[in-house]
């Protein structure tokens, strides 16, 4: 009777029933948690549509002056300060401006979450060997799933729309700055390290004022990759109604229409290069 659970993972062929068993567990969510899942969903809901009016209201040129103003503080080169103008100038230019700031809004919020759970959990992993080696399977399964499969659950989660979009790009990118801030804090040296022992630094003085000035310029490469990851699963989040940049190219796909895919894929494009020319802080470093 102790292992008879176990007979239920089990078919009669002696397959195990793993998909059978993990939508059981969302059945099991869904049913325990669905007006949480629900509150969850209306109030990050309400967060993205105020980001877009934010985007959306002012003139574009606006909202490009500032990207440029953001990146010349950031960067103090007037060369990407135009490229980034250049950019977001091909973007309005071609009439997409409305779903670059959608894409936008998405991609803000998706770094907003990955950096905060993930910088604390990297630092973490970096102080804790063996956690983080415990951690390097989930990590590796995290990113090597198809995206496609994260959708499924989120829908059932959370409907059509932005949020399981953002939901499952969290999911997916969420990996990138683990591994970048435990890189970055693990590789502090050791000089630096017994140097501030010596003063009398505490652990808390250690962190802030050693080990994340030395990782910051891996954090900030885990910044850019968790937005160039973000960007790159507009188009698959589109899939569940997101809006943004994916839209155009589904529909592209959907009619066979190679002029509209190649438009739509070179907005997008556009977009990333404005964004990583205007966020890699870590060449100042």
């Amino acid at each position: 009777m102790r292992w008879q659970w176990l007979q239920t993972l089990i078919d009669d062929d002696g397959k195990l029933e793993i998909g059978k068993t993990i939508a059981a567990g969302f059945d099991w969510l869904t049913d325990s948690f669905g007006g949480a899942f629900d509150v969850l969903e209306t109030l990050l809901s309400a967060s993205i549509d105020g980001a877009l009016f934010l985007l959306q209201f002012p003139p574009p040129l606006i909202v490009v002056a500032l990207f440029a103003a953001l990146t010349w503080v950031l960067q103090r080169s007037w060369k990407r300060t135009l490229l980034v103008v250049l950019c977001f100038g091909f973007v309005i230019n071609q009439g997409y401006w409305e779903e670059a700031t959608e894409s936008l809004a998405l991609i803000l919020f998706a770094g907003i979450f990955c950096m905060g759970v993930g910088v604390p959990i990297g630092i973490y992993a970096a102080h804790r060997p063996r956690v983080y080696q415990a951690m390097l399977p989930v990590l590796d399964m995290m990113q090597t799933i198809p995206t496609f499969v994260y959708l499924i659950p989120m829908i059932v989660l959370f409907g059509i729309g932005m949020v399981p979009g953002l939901v499952a790009t969290f999911i997916f990118v969420l990996p990138a700055p683990i591994r970048l801030t435990q890189l970055g804090i693990s590789r502090t040296p050791v000089t630096l390290i017994e140097a501030a022992r010596a003063f009398g630094a505490t652990p808390r003085q250690l962190l802030w004022r050693v080990e994340l000035p030395s990782a910051l310029p891996q954090i900030m490469a885990g910044l850019n990759q968790t937005i160039m990851l973000s960007l790159s699963m507009v188009v698959i989040a589109a899939l569940v109604g997101a809006d943004g940049l994916g839209v155009p190219v589904v529909r592209a796909l959907n009619t066979v229409n190679a002029s509209l895919g190649f438009e739509s894929g070179l907005v997008i494009v556009a977009v990333a290069i404005a964004l990583d020319r205007m966020l890699r802080v870590e060449a100042k470093t």
